[in-house]
């Protein structure tokens, strides 16, 4: 273990990559900020309690869609990056990022236990001169009111003796021009002297650093940017229920909108929102709301508006099969995408779990195509995507195009189809009787 001997011993050993740091939790977020830290020489440590991640990382394999296995490879070969379960290895850390889920609970109140998990794990290791970084997205004021009384109960004064930020993670799978490298990293510290120490954590680290006065803003920060989308994603999906009634077509009049060069950004309507952060973090804001006496309408009026779109999606698909004197019950449909984004393997919160539930429950006979998810165990399903040919699509009864994968040949789906549903404009300037677009 290095010697700390003074917290200007801390920063300017922050400011050489001359530390060790740890990351818990190994997931989308955990794993490429982790690969991060090893790409910039610094020996980082892989804390989580999925033996499976731990056993594939030591192997050099990848489990993330944006992280290739020879990075990972790399890294362990290398010695820069170790894993395991045991959280005692927190002892040799100068940093620690928690990088764990946040999911929300049934009453879409916040559910914090794998925060309290990793950081009462991270108490148990405290020594002077360690610097914790909350990543994990949550409401403002976790940081100093949840995490500032359960370190220092420690006997530690956080910005004196230990330091303390939030930096919410911004990580976009799928997304090719953007990734933890370059994407701009917001810091907030519970005291100044905290920022200071995070920012010149990331910055020998990560592209572009940008600091707020406090841990509570970059708190914030992270749930204006993702209800923002929740809110404008929410409208346009209204839009497109308003055109559906009036026979309009939604696809057409968001590309001519478009056009404008100010004033207008254009979003698109789909079959419903997913993955952890969209569908989940606007609650986060509106349940802090409610604790100081506001009630954030707006919010959670999106909210209501985005899942009404599974049901409307499966109401599409009633509908197309009545076109041609098809029953819903008994009905070959199969789901063309069970990702919640065009191109990657995730499928938490994903709209196509709801639209597959509710056409079982109206009797039809499923099946799916994705090249990404070979297995769907979700929700109570159990199933094995099918190859995508021409002869899977004819045997189907309806085709639904719920995740626009760039795989798919969607000339082949308008062709070979009986009907088709499509939620995504993916088969943009293809028209007809057995088109049927959200």
């Amino acid at each position: 273990m290095k010697e700390r001997s003074s917290r200007d011993d801390l920063l300017s050993r922050l400011k050489r990559k001359d530390f060790t740091a740890a990351v818990i939790g190994l997931g989308y977020v955990g794993l490429p900020l982790a690969i991060e830290y090893a790409e910039a020489g610094i020996s980082v440590i892989g804390i989580d309690s999925d033996g499976a991640k731990i056993r594939a990382i030591r192997s050099g394999k990848s489990y993330i869609d944006d992280v290739p296995s020879e990075t990972v490879r790399s890294a362990v070969d290398a010695g820069l990056l170790r894993v395991t379960s045991d959280y005692s290895a927190l002892a040799e850390a100068d940093t620690v990022n928690i990088c764990v889920p946040t999911p929300l609970r049934k009453t879409k109140d916040p559910d914090l236990s794998y925060v309290v998990n990793a950081a009462g794990q991270v108490a148990k290791y405290l020594h002077p001169e360690m610097l914790i970084v909350l990543e994990s997205t949550t409401y403002p004021g976790t940081t100093d009111e949840l995490l500032v009384p359960l370190f220092e109960e420690k006997g530690f004064t956080v910005g004196k003796d230990i330091f303390l930020a939030f930096s919410p993670e911004r990580v976009d799978p799928g997304n090719p021009q953007y990734s933890t490298k370059n994407i701009p990293k917001i810091v907030g510290g519970a005291t100044p002297q905290c920022t200071k120490m995070a920012v010149a954590l990331y910055t020998g680290v990560l592209e572009h650093v940008h600091p707020v006065s406090t841990a509570t803003v970059a708190e914030m920060v992270k749930l204006l940017e993702n209800t923002f989308r929740a809110v404008n994603i929410g409208l346009v999906n209204e839009i497109a229920l308003m055109c559906n009634r009036m026979g309009i077509d939604v696809w057409e009049v968001i590309d001519a909108a478009k056009t404008k060069p100010f004033g207008f950004m254009p979003f698109y309507p789909g079959p419903g929102i997913g993955g952890h952060c969209i569908p989940l973090d606007p609650f986060y804001l509106s349940w802090k709301a409610k604790q100081f006496g506001f009630e954030s309408r707006f919010i959670e009026l999106a909210g209501v508006i985005n899942g009404q779109m599974p049901p409307f999606v499966a109401g599409k698909v009633v509908d197309a099969l009545n076109r041609f004197k098809k029953s819903v019950n008994g009905a070959k449909v199969l789901i063309l995408g069970v990702a919640y984004k065009k191109d990657i393997s995730d499928v938490r919160e994903s709209p196509a779990l709801d639209i597959l539930q509710l056409l079982s429950l109206k009797g039809a006979k499923l099946s799916y195509c994705d090249p990404h998810v070979p297995v769907l165990a979700e929700h109570g399903m159990n199933m094995k995507a099918e190859p995508f040919t021409a002869a899977t699509l004819r045997k189907a009864d309806c085709v639904v195009v719920v995740t626009d994968h760039s795989a798919f040949d969607y000339r082949m789906v308008a062709r070979e189809s009986k009907v088709v549903v499509d939620t995504r404009n993916a088969l943009k300037g293809k028209n007809g009787h057995k088109i049927i677009k959200l």
